[in-house]
Formats: C-alpha cells, sequence, structure tokens
C-alpha cells in the first residue's frame, strides 16, 4: 500500500491492520520524523519527497490519501492524478478521505478562492491552498480524466472517494 502525504502518521498505523506494509511519502522531514514515531517497524518505508515532482520507483495494489487532495492546488490537480496512475497496478484500488471545511475567518479572497489563512493555537498564521471540493463535481472533474470513482459525501463537510475497477482510461502526463 501507499500514502501519500501521509504527515504525521496518523492515517499510517489504521493502514497497517490492512497491508503487509506500506510505503508513506511525505514532503515535510518534521512530519515523516513524527510519523516513524508513532509507527514503528520493517512493515513501514517513510519516503520524503515532494509528490508533485517524486516518481514512484514501483506499483501499489493501493494507493490512499488522507485530508491531501484539497490541499493539490487545481492546476496541478490533472497531474497529481496522473502520478496516482503511475503509481497503481492495473488492478490496484485508490482510497481517499478529506473535506471541504473552511471557516469564513480563513477566506483570504473570498469563498471562490482556494488560498484561506490558517491560524495556529499559538497564533502563527499560514496561507495553505484549501480546494472546498464538492462531491459531485469532483467525481465529475476526475471522469473527465478518464477516471471512475465513487465519490461519497458524509455528514457535514467531508467526503470519501474510491476505486475498485480498472481506469476507463490513463491520464497522460508525458511520462
Amino acid at each position: 500500500m501507499l500514502e501519500l502525504a501521509c504527515g504525521p502518521g496518523v492515517w499510517t498505523s489504521q493502514l497497517l491492520r490492512y497491508a503487509t506494509d506500506v510505503t508513506a511519502v511525505d514532503a515535510s522531514p518534521e512530519m515523516l520524523a513524527i510519523a516513524a514515531a508513532r509507527v514503528s517497524g520493517d512493515r513501514v518505508r517513510f519516503v520524503q519527497a515532494d509528490l508533485f515532482t517524486w516518481v514512484p520507483d514501483r506499483r501499489y495494489d493501493v494507493v490512499f490519501f488522507g485530508s491531501w487532495l484539497s490541499r493539490v492546488p487545481l492546476e496541478r490537480f490533472e497531474s497529481f492524478w496522473t502520478l496516482v496512475a503511475d503509481c497503481l497496478k492495473e488492478d490496484g484500488r485508490v482510497f481517499f478521505a478529506d473535506d471541504a471545511c473552511r471557516t469564513p475567518d480563513e477566506l483570504i479572497d473570498g469563498p471562490s478562492s482556494s488560498t484561506i489563512r490558517r491560524r495556529l493555537d499559538d497564533g502563527t498564521s499560514y496561507r495553505i491552498v484549501k480546494v472546498p471540493h464538492q462531491p459531485p463535481d469532483l467525481k465529475e472533474r476526475l471522469r473527465r480524466l478518464g477516471w471512475n470513482i465513487t465519490v461519497t459525501a458524509t455528514s457535514g463537510p467531508f467526503y470519501w472517494g474510491s476505486r475498485r475497477q480498472r481506469l476507463t482510461r490513463r491520464c497522460s502526463s508525458g511520462r
């Protein structure tokens, strides 16, 4: 199993319950250190890499990402899904979970902007990407890229998506 943008490893230990091994990728060495302290053992391989430039060294049965899709800028959406396709075995599965939660005080340039300001408990604020995908629109955007993914809304702003069948066509990026 491959976990993209593993962050502090919150999902990694859960994924190990269902996988023989997990490759967990994240750009932040600090997050990887937290994840490695939380989830130890020889069944996890941690990889520090920028997901927008990373090239997988193998294909996986399952690709998972939690709270990451909303952080992918819209201009990188297609290339990100090309990466997902490049990571999956032909009969592989993809699963993701995310949310569209953005509070009014986080909106910098109004509700149509995907850039928000998040404040930490210590008062520090950061500008981050947070695309508020809506399940029907996300499903259609993915369909246009050749993916047949069921995107399901849950209570509140949460949604999840999965695909068990083959792609209708592969995304193309020239890779």
